[in-house]
């Protein structure tokens, strides 16, 4: 069980809100996974207007309000504000884009906004690249939640940096970590639960799926089988064969 700030969530998947067929078809994926928070955009609650945010409401589920779009700390921090009022939560996936190819976090611009935002009261989820510097700063300013990405946003990669990413959980024990945008396959969201990350954050690899409720829910059992496997504690890794039938026993000619 996963606790972000003062909340235990206790399913590690985490569900975008765009890019679905329909309204009907979002409800019936966030169901079938299990999904407790939905992140959400100001400005797409703004675009889709009342029946929209309506939807969501009737979900009950936790939002997760986020800053996608912004690309600098005055207007990230103009939509952190705005976001709080609308959806009424401490809550914010931090997100200051300094790329537009590869969407790529601004990582001092980041770090200044989580600041002013943590110091105003915002329990800030930041979106961040895999590096461990930037990690270590966003915690001294006021994370207590830490999303790196697996790669690049919809770009379906899956874990482009496992090392990074074992280095994020080898350092940061206690801090939850969530692997926030890259992720295109079940298989992809298993391994990151194996790394011992404690929930995954994912929109189009579901939304844009052929069959995005089927998809909701294999990615539902992968995660579960992911944390599973890292629970158990794995076997380890050996460069040589290693019988699994004893010896003893053996017949002798």
């Amino acid at each position: 069980m996963a606790r972000f700030y003062d909340v235990d969530i206790t399913n590690p998947l985490m569900l975008g809100t765009a890019l679905y067929p329909s309204p009907a078809i979002l409800k019936d994926a966030f169901k079938v996974s299990g999904a407790e928070i939905a992140t959400v955009s100001l400005r797409r609650e703004q675009g889709a207007g009342q029946d929209f945010w309506s939807l969501i409401k009737s979900m009950n589920l936790r939002l997760l309000p986020n800053t996608a779009g912004c690309y600098s700390v005055k207007e990230a921090v103009t939509t952190a504000y705005m976001a709080r009022e609308v959806f009424d939560t401490p809550w914010i996936k931090l997100e200051v884009i300094g790329h537009t190819d590869t969407l790529q976090p601004e990582p001092f611009a980041l770090v200044e906004a989580a600041r002013i935002l943590s110091e105003d009261g915002f329990q800030v989820f930041p979106y961040m690249t895999d590096d461990l510097v930037l990690a270590d700063r966003l915690v001294e300013v006021g994370c207590r939640v830490l999303m790196p990405w697996g790669a690049p946003i919809g770009s379906g990669l899956g874990l482009n940096n496992e090392y990074a990413l074992k280095t994020l959980r080898n350092y940061f024990p206690d801090i939850p970590l969530v692997v926030d945008a890259g992720i295109g396959l079940p298989s992809h969201a298993a391994r990151a639960m194996e790394l011992g990350f404690d929930a995954i954050l994912l929109n189009t690899a579901v939304a844009k799926a052929q069959d995005p409720v089927k998809m909701a829910q294999a990615f539902s059992l992968a995660i579960q089988a992911g944390a599973l496997g890292y629970q158990a504690g794995p076997m380890e890794v050996r460069d040589m064969a290693s019988p699994s039938t004893p010896v003893i026993g053996k017949a002798w000619l």
